[in-house]
């Protein structure tokens, strides 16, 4: 039997939301007074929104534009643009996994999400939530209303089986047209099941949307032995190559913890823009490096960020 995605409220599919930058061409001498016609060349600005830790996994602060060097499939960038993004607002997609393998631990994660969105929250952002089992549903459309938030975490439905990627896809496509940092938080066991998207249409569409991905991977303690390793081990992939990371939570207080560091790591992020120097590319895919020197124990900090950015919108 065909599969359908469904949304409860309508999500934008798929239009694409990107900061762009515009260089006008230098002026043409048109000696025969006739109209001419005006050039102008419209250069993609590449915002990498980029996380530093330290040794002990601490976000670090303080830094500035000239302690960051970037590169694009191996050639230098200028940074044309350098902000701490503490201020900027934030689009914040909350997916929780609600197939049957996690109905013992929803109350306890739908709790601790509410504790999340009013440590994050402020009036500029925006939180969604979703649940996912066979379906995907959007219980709250964007808001700083924490009424309305609570209301969209309490609404989330247990289902059968999980469309953990499906998931991925739509959350994805809903934050194309959000701006500023665009997050998704996904709470699962890692399991899929039923998804009609794959792996890799879902890691692209997230890569699409510039979305940062954390993942929070229940583990119950009591069906460790049924863990589904290959999908955690999807999500953790996931997370590196959007820049964000994984977590693995047990407990309600290691979710409270996982939470509270992906709170602290949105609010001292860096974001580096740079126009590319490469106007044409063999390839459809181009890779950022981000390195950090010239600040003390530089040698010792890790430096996240998306993997690169596609030079066109996927069909799918």
């Amino acid at each position: 039997m065909k599969r359908f995605i469904t949304l409860v409220s309508l999500l934008v599919a798929f239009g694409a939301y990107a900061q762009t930058g515009t260089k006008p061409s230098p002026p043409v001498q048109n000696p025969s007074n006739e109209p001419a016609e005006t050039l102008k060349v419209d250069v993609k600005l590449v915002n990498v929104y980029v996380t530093v830790t330290d040794a002990h996994g601490g976000p670090v602060a303080g830094l500035k534009k000239e302690n960051f060097t970037i590169q694009e499939d191996g050639l230098d960038q200028t940074i044309a643009v350098f902000n701490k993004e503490s201020a900027v607002p934030l689009s914040i997609a909350l997916a929780i996994d609600t197939s049957l393998s996690t109905r013992h631990d929803l109350p306890l994660e739908q709790t601790s999400a509410k504790r999340f969105a009013r440590t994050i929250m402020r009036p500029v952002d925006g939180l969604s939530v979703f649940g996912f089992n066979e379906i995907v549903s959007q219980s709250s459309g964007y808001t700083a209303d924490l009424h309305r938030i609570d209301e969209g975490i309490d609404h989330v439905r247990l289902g059968a089986a999980t469309a953990l990627y499906d998931a991925v896809y739509l959350v994805s496509r809903s934050l194309d047209r959000q701006k500023g940092r665009k997050v998704i938080v996904l709470i699962t066991d890692g399991g899929d099941t039923v998804s009609k998207i794959d792996y890799k249409e879902a890691v692209r569409a997230a890569e699409e949307a510039e979305a940062t991905v954390y993942s929070i991977i229940v583990v119950p303690i009591e069906n460790s032995a049924g863990r589904e390793t290959g999908g955690e081990h999807a999500l953790i992939q996931l997370s590196e190559d959007t820049g964000g990371k994984y977590y693995y939570a047990t407990s309600v207080a290691q979710l409270d913890d996982a939470f509270r560091q992906i709170s602290d790591e949105l609010r001292t992020q860096y974001l580096l823009g740079y126009y590319s120097s490469q106007r044409m590319s063999m390839s459809q895919f181009r890779r950022i490096h981000v390195a950090v020197s010239g600040a003390e124990d530089a040698r010792s900090y890790r430096v996240r960020h998306r993997a690169g950015y596609y030079t066109s919108k996927s069909d799918f």
